[in-house]
């Protein structure tokens, strides 16, 4: 038996975690979901690309874009998994709550923390309304595709004109009001939270109002300050995750707000201004807490 890691890009963090897990004494092997296959009346009921049987635990390191229909196969991969008593880091639930960020605006103010203003329908009048009176109260929007990631498809709008270009992602709108930071500057921190605990924290630098790595934006280690790292452990507790990177913002004239929820996210900036082992501490809580539970 082996740890499956779910991927379609293997790369550096296929390899760290391949490195984790064999550091602590465990096989593991990358696979992709688009390679599984779901059999009802045979053994296994789900065959994994590599694997003659069930994996001994699954970590998600990737989710592959797709249709609707292609994206409910691969979480019912993971849904299989784990209620045939193997346990997924992060399970399904946890990836849907985050990778629709409606859900993820919604339970995080659910759970009283601080996060913006967020309209989400499919009306296109109705979304140029919303834009034009957030405009006229002296508020930038932020336009984002509900299922993304990196900051693709992310736009501001600034005045009516940009409004010309306003496009639902798939005929949904999801607009959430700016949050401008305090400083000159464009930044953000992301925590990284494992089980519970924030291990590590860096502050974002971008070369504009976008401040995700993917984009060009500089990353440098900060301190885990309690409220930094209460408001992330506190996201992360909202949406049920094992482990997440979350995105947070201290605002010009106001709380920390918490930006985004990823449940599937890199480290490789993180790592390379904190110096954790990052993919050694994943491995080591996967294990601990799935593998040898009850040993």
């Amino acid at each position: 038996m082996a740890i499956a890691i779910f991927t379609d890009d293997p790369g550096w963090h296929g390899r760290q975690l391949q490195a984790a897990f064999a550091h602590l004494g465990y096989a593991s092997q990358t696979a992709s979901l688009t390679e599984c296959r779901l059999q009802l009346g045979l053994d296994p009921p789900v065959a994994i690309a590599g694997f003659t049987g069930l994996p001994e635990a699954v970590f998600v390191r990737g989710i592959p874009g797709g249709s609707l229909e292609e994206v409910v196969f691969y979480l019912d991969i993971l849904h299989w998994l784990k209620a045939l008593g193997i346990p997924v880091y992060n399970d399904g639930r946890a990836i849907e709550r985050s990778v629709d960020k409606a859900m993820t605006s919604f339970l995080l103010q659910q759970a009283g923390l601080a996060t913006p203003a967020t309209w989400v329908l499919c009306n296109h009048e109705q979304a140029v309304a919303i834009a034009e009176q957030e405009l006229a109260d002296g508020h930038f929007l932020i336009s984002k595709p509900v299922f993304g990631s990196q900051g693709a498809g992310i736009r501001r709008i600034e005045k009516t004109s940009d409004l010309l270009w306003l496009t639902g992602s798939r005929g949904v709108y999801y607009l959430q009001r700016f949050v401008h930071c305090r400083g000159e500057s464009y930044c953000d921190h992301r925590v990284f939270v494992i089980n519970g605990q924030a291990v590590a924290a860096m502050r974002r630098h971008g070369r504009f109002w976008l401040n995700n790595v993917a984009q060009g934006a500089h990353c440098e280690a900060v301190g885990l300050e309690a409220g930094l790292a209460d408001l992330a452990v506190s996201a992360t507790k909202a949406l049920h995750m094992d482990y997440a990177g979350v995105d947070i913002m201290e605002e010009r004239t106001g709380p920390l707000t918490v930006i985004e929820v990823n449940s599937i996210p890199a480290w490789k900036g993180l790592q390379g201004v904190c110096h954790l082992p990052i993919a050694r501490l994943l491995a080591a809580d996967l294990v601990e807490r799935y593998l040898l539970k009850d040993i």
